[in-house]
């Protein structure tokens, strides 16, 4: 591992000078981002640690029913929060199966959504789109973990939970840079190019940090459906996962996870057709198949694609009938 410098800043402006030096990045947990280092993925000169900035580990719920979560929010602090489970109860149960207990203590929102892909060529220094290379070692190699939708070049998919349940919940990143500058990024395009981007799966520019999460009032209460595939039965990535939600003016949302190298909404007039009324079975599999259409499993993961299926029939029914 390459020496580095760490500091803790004791302001928003502090931390974004530090930021904006070269080879700086952002520390929460470390959970992820100390594993690069180590296998030589990253090599950081100077990690500002952002978890004692104001308001970094806020968790502030509007009367109107919006959130915002402060960026330096721990996970388990997210799936223990009270109200958090009451109005966006997807985003608790996401948050709740995430990793070991130990990681979810560690581990930052900030931090969870900014991860890189577990893929083993890349985690292994493979060269790659993502590694100094070109292409994706995986669709000629062992690709039973990688996308079913949306892969290219990289086939990687992202490995965050609460990503998913975000993306459903019309979540937006705030993010704060040099001069103090905030941007609001909405989470879709957040992960916009993280098959194609060489450098990464976000759009955090050198110098900025995730500020906090806002969660807008429309997608509070409702029925809201997440459920994860895992290989193990518990503290492991998402096979497949999908989260589900209809919001209280009926409109519904429905989202994978496992299946892309960024959380993959399905197409929206599947979700109207969900919207719409009481769905019964040969519906339910039928719309499944429609969601599906594009799926472009590699040699090794087309059970992908029937799991996905399956989730998605339990949530349409499920929210269709609500």
């Amino acid at each position: 591992m390459r020496p580095f410098r760490y500091h803790r800043p004791a302001s928003s402006a502090d931390a974004l000078t530090a930021l904006g030096a070269p080879d700086s990045v952002a520390f929460g947990g470390g959970t992820d981002l100390l594993v690069t280092m180590k296998e030589g993925l990253a090599e950081p000169a100077h990690l500002v640690d952002v978890r004692h900035l104001r308001g970094a580990r806020d968790i502030t719920v509007r009367a109107d029913g919006s959130a915002r979560i402060g960026g330096a929010v721990r996970i388990a602090d997210l799936a223990a929060h009270g109200v958090i489970r009451e109005r966006f109860a997807a985003l608790a149960e996401a948050t709740s199966l995430v990793g070991t207990p130990a990681l979810r203590n560690m581990s930052t929102i900030a931090g969870n959504l900014c991860q890189r892909p577990r893929c083993w060529y890349f985690r292994r220094g493979v060269p790659c789109l993502k590694n100094g290379g070109t292409g994706c070692a995986a669709v000629d190699g062992e690709n039973q973990y990688h996308a079913i939708l949306g892969g290219g070049p990289c086939h990687a998919v992202h490995p965050s939970d609460p990503a998913v349940v975000l993306t459903a919940l019309e979540a937006t990143i705030e993010l704060l840079g040099p001069n103090e500058a905030r941007r609001s990024v909405p989470i879709d395009s957040f992960f916009e190019g993280a098959g194609s981007n060489p450098l990464g799966e976000t759009a955090i520019a050198h110098g900025e940090m995730i500020e906090a999460i806002e969660l807008p009032a429309r997608s509070a209460g409702g029925v809201q459906h997440y459920e994860k595939v895992m290989q193990r039965g518990a503290w492991d990535f998402a096979l497949v996962s999908l989260a589900g939600i209809k919001r209280s003016d009926g409109e519904v949302r429905l989202v994978l996870g496992g299946v892309s190298p960024a959380p993959y909404r399905v197409n929206q007039s599947v979700e109207e057709d969900v919207a719409s009324g009481a769905l019964d079975d040969e519906s339910a599999d039928a719309l499944a198949e429609r969601a599906l259409y594009d799926a472009a499993p590699l040699s090794k993961n087309g059970y992908k694609a029937v799991q996905a299926a399956a989730l998605l029939r339990r949530a349409m029914l499920e929210l269709s009938r609500a």
